[in-house]
């Protein structure tokens, strides 16, 4: 007779280590609801969230390029030490382009002893990136997935120059967060708040909507912003919640049709269901002494949202409630 064991649900393991495209190694964070996440050790990239309803919420292109050397189209790469093209590095920095460790042994982070979903990885510079830019650095990376399914990412930077130099860096989290139609989108959060216009050679300008809207391409550097921003789906009736520390500027891009089609690692229609939101600290760059660490994280939640002529109502998730 079958024992009545055999037929329970096996335990949720909240981390485990498997292969992914192109036998890329990548960890597997899982949370008893059913959420989950997944972080590639190429680039330190995560690619995969999942609510509990097992819907994907990050981006990843149909035509993404999974090879080394090769930036990963879509998920959250992370840009260190650069920002865009805001330097004379390649764009975005190296560290997208580069294999990760597992730290074993992490320095002490505060945590929630629920949160057991969680991941360790550090980058330090090569010879070869020594190179390129000559600075010693300790990169560490903690991403954690929560027991209500929201997503956590905590970098730490520290300055590890036997020279006795400084080193200044600029840094975001380059989220694809997937949507439903980015007509039908919109982001609330950083109206009133200037921006640089990458589409106007980075000139100033004044956000004046009520929320950001999209019916062209938009590349835009907002400066100095809040700690929370929050992307509106309406077709999806779910609000993604950006709460950011450490990181004062917000990215927001979307490639629109011309340069879709211009992409080889992206598909000509896939800006309609896509759209970046970035955590950031772009306008004054990081600078760090010999021993100083500096920290940046961002926490990604959704919750179903319901809307009064268009609106968040009552604003709930903006004003924290």
């Amino acid at each position: 007779m079958a024992s009545s064991t055999s037929e329970r649900r096996s335990p949720i393991v909240p981390v485990e280590f498997a292969k992914g495209v192109n036998g890329l190694d990548k960890v597997i964070l899982r949370e008893v609801r059913g959420c989950s996440a997944e972080v590639y050790l190429y680039g330190g990239q995560v690619m995969s969230w999942k609510n509990e309803h097992r819907e994907e919420l990050l981006f990843v292109s149909s035509k993404a390029i999974f090879k080394p050397s090769k930036a990963i189209r879509g998920g959250i790469p992370i840009c260190f030490p650069q920002f865009a093209v805001h330097g004379s590095l390649e764009r975005h920095g190296f560290a997208r382009n580069r294999f990760w460790s597992i730290d074993l042994d992490p320095p002490p982070l505060p945590t929630s002893s629920a949160n057991k979903a969680y991941i360790d990885l550090i980058l330090k510079p090569s010879e070869e990136d020594l190179k390129i830019w000559p600075h010693s650095f300790e990169f560490r990376l903690r991403v954690t997935l929560g027991p209500g399914g929201d997503l956590m990412l905590t970098s730490r930077v520290r300055n590890t120059n036997a020279d006795g130099k400084p080193f200044s860096f600029t840094f975001a989290y380059h989220t694809y967060f997937s949507v439903s139609d980015i007509s039908e989108v919109r982001v609330e959060g950083l109206e009133t708040f200037d921006y640089l216009d990458n589409l106007q050679n980075k000139e100033r300008f004044t956000e004046q909507g009520d929320a950001i809207t999209f019916e062209s391409e938009v590349d835009k550097i907002y400066l100095s912003t809040p700690t929370k921003i929050a992307i509106l789906d309406h077709e999806r009736k779910r609000t993604i919640v950006i709460r950011k520390d450490g990181l004062p500027d917000a990215a927001v891009w979307n490639p629109w049709d011309k340069k879709a089609k211009a992409m080889t690692d992206f598909g000509d229609d896939e800006y309609k269901h896509m759209l970046c939101v970035e955590a950031a600290a772009v306008e004054k760059p990081i600078t760090l002494k010999p021993g100083e660490e500096w920290r940046g994280r961002q926490e990604l939640s959704a919750v179903p949202s319901s809307y009064c002529s268009g609106q968040l109502d009552p604003q709930k998730v903006l004003s924290g409630s």
